[in-house]
């Protein structure tokens, strides 16, 4: 029997999860409104944030399990990429807790993560499949070939998809974490009430700095002749913007399907949980035949889940760290 402690401390949520013989048991997550009033996540008090979560929120995960410490076969822990302080934290942890165990420690690479958080639900994708990793640190397709087999073939070249989300949500006046309200807003709004331009980008890459000044522009100069534009106009705002950026990132898609013959397709990260990209990539699906797959809400966002699937193929391939592991805030899908 396998049994697994699997901790993500990548950002600004302190998670933990059990696993047992590939099964989730549950998925504990502890967030940290402190970052609300600054419009972003601070890194110093996030780190300081999983400090005080980490313990209480390993307890309760080990104990709505019910398991004793001594069943676990294995100690995961998320060992990039991510902001330093934060990774810090969980790695630091675990490598004590396993330690003190005497139980192997397995690092798990948190994009990895999010494309394996597919096999935590009995629908699966079958190999080989595209996955497009959407977050607000990252945008990537990825060919998946096998659990531990992955190849990056699409990336942003300056800021992800999940960051022009929240840029917006900011020009608009919109709280933190913004990417939710675009898209509650944009429900109600009509997406080809203005026009936002496409960034040409080689191959299957994105871009997604042109749109950011594009709408800030856009902002300046309707404002400027009608300081009521924003509040008039917010519902068809963010349905254009959030019609535009769904539109790039499934035409990069549509062209990897294409080109590597795959209709396994599926999406992965925070972003996945905008409805108007579910919504147009399942259209796609239709048109073009597609199997398409989305894991459950819970697994889109960072959570510690996802890192015990993970774990529990790198410990099936006897994939395991030593007590010299170190954070890697900038680790590499290889």
């Amino acid at each position: 029997m396998i049994t697994i402690l699997a901790i993500e401390s990548s950002c600004d949520e302190t998670s933990a999860a059990v696993l047992r013989d590939g099964k989730v048991l549950n998925n504990l997550i502890a967030t940290q409104s402190v970052h609300e009033r600054y419009g972003g996540v601070v890194p110093e008090l996030a780190s300081r944030a999983h400090q005080q979560h980490i313990v209480p929120v390993v307890n309760q995960a080990i104990q709505e399990a019910n398991i004793s410490k001594n069943e676990i076969s294995a100690v995961a822990f998320t060992q990039g990429p991510g902001l330093l302080g934060s990774l810090l934290v969980g790695t630091a942890f675990a490598k004590a807790f396993a330690l003190g165990l005497n139980v192997p420690l397995i690092g798990v690479n948190h994009m990895k993560a999010h494309i394996l958080a597919h096999f935590i639900a009995d629908t699966k994708p079958n190999f080989p499949f595209l996955c497009l990793t959407v977050s607000g640190g990252h945008t990537q397709i990825v060919l998946v070939r096998d659990y531990l087999d992955m190849e990056v073939i699409g990336q942003t070249q300056d800021d992800a998809v999940g960051e022009a989300f929240d840029k917006t949500a900011k020009m608009l006046g919109l709280p933190y974490p913004g990417g939710q309200y675009i898209d509650r807003y944009a429900k109600e709004g009509n997406p080809l009430a203005f026009g936002f331009p496409d960034v040409n980008t080689p191959d299957l890459n994105f871009s997604f700095s042109g749109i950011k000044t594009a709408v800030l522009y856009f902002l300046q100069k309707n404002t400027k002749e009608n300081p009521n534009f924003i509040q008039e106009n917010i519902s068809d705002i963010c349905a254009s913007v959030q019609q535009t950026l769904v539109r790039i990132l499934l035409k990069k898609v549509r062209k990897a399907a294409e080109r590597y013959k795959i209709k396994e397709i599926a999406i992965a990260g925070g972003v996945s949980a905008n409805s108007g990209l579910r919504k147009t990539l399942q259209d796609m699906a239709l048109e073009k035949k597609w199997n398409v797959y989305v894991p459950d809400f819970q697994y889109c966002t960072d959570n510690a889940g996802m890192i015990a699937i993970t774990a529990y193929y790198q410990y099936l391939a006897n994939d395991f760290v030593g007590q010299d592991a170190n954070p890697d805030p900038r680790l590499r899908i290889a």
